[in-house]
């Protein structure tokens, strides 16, 4: 089995996920090959807390440009874990 330092890479500091951040939902970057209970299961064992439910989905690459030469942003998978009630993570 993966240690959970494995499965979850970063959390999403956004304002969308600041605000969703005082209804227990919290978002963080995952490993690609994570499934959902993995997720679960390393949110729960990282935080010491009992999670609800969990979406993920795939970002998309999008095209940007520095001065003439143009790339592209690095794709990842993002988990959107939702904690029971009274339950906080502290990021």
């Amino acid at each position: 089995m993966k240690d959970y330092t494995d499965i979850i890479i970063a959390p999403v500091i956004t304002e969308k996920s600041a605000t969703n951040a005082q209804n227990n939902v919290y978002t963080f970057k995952v490993a690609k090959s994570a499934a959902k209970n993995e997720i679960k299961w390393a949110v729960e064992k990282a935080f010491n807390v009992h999670v609800v439910k969990v979406n993920t989905l795939n970002t998309k690459a999008k095209d940007k440009r520095v001065g003439r030469y143009t790339g592209q942003t690095k794709t990842y998978k993002k988990a959107i874990v939702t904690l029971k009630d009274g339950e906080t993570i502290e990021i």
